[in-house]
């Protein structure tokens, strides 16, 4: 086991308009538990209601989801934007703590969107890159990164939709698949 350890830090994007990105962070969350590491899934800008983050919890992965508001960023009033803003500023510096309580890795689920839409400061993500365990490995996912974030990323991988059921038939998301 400490042979596995010793062998982290490295830092994964998984990017992109296409499906998956969520979908290849918990796949990575599910094998890096299953070899015995210590694994923190923490969401941005979705509701917690992902019928995957009840089955991590029952491995024993510690996932922290939630946000302040049901609505979308373009739906909140100035007051409510910045709630926002304060509430996942402090989560981004809290789950970074914790991290450092002994896990292996760690997932930053659409905290991309977050920077896209202002809730979360780019410049604030990267300081906590520079200053990150050295072995704790990193797993950030969302749409339209930086060049920046590119560029301190080991893995990056982009995921591209060529076709999609929403588009040509108008299907929503379902449960058990898309969430």
């Amino acid at each position: 086991m400490s042979d596995i350890r010793e062998r982290l830090g490295k830092i994964h994007l998984y990017a992109g308009d296409g499906k998956g990105k969520t979908t290849a962070a918990v796949g990575l969350a599910v094998r890096a538990s299953g070899k015995g590491l210590k694994v923190l899934f923490v969401q941005f800008l979705k509701s917690g209601e992902s019928a995957e983050l009840k089955q991590m919890e029952k491995l024993g992965i510690s996932v922290v989801t939630g946000q302040p508001f049901s609505k979308f960023v373009f739906q909140m009033n100035a007051e409510e934007k910045q709630e926002s803003r304060d509430f996942f500023t402090n989560r981004l510096e809290e789950v970074f703590k914790k991290a450092k309580e002994g896990y292996d890795l760690l997932v930053l689920d659409e905290v991309l969107g977050a920077i896209s839409t202002d809730m979360l400061a780019e410049e604030r993500l990267l300081d906590l890159l520079q200053s990150k365990p050295g072995l704790l490995e990193l797993v950030i996912t969302g749409r339209d990164p930086s060049a920046k974030l590119i560029a301190q990323s080991d893995y990056y991988t982009e995921m591209k939709m060529h076709r999609h059921p929403y588009e040509s038939e108008g299907l929503s998301a379902r449960a058990g698949i898309e969430y």
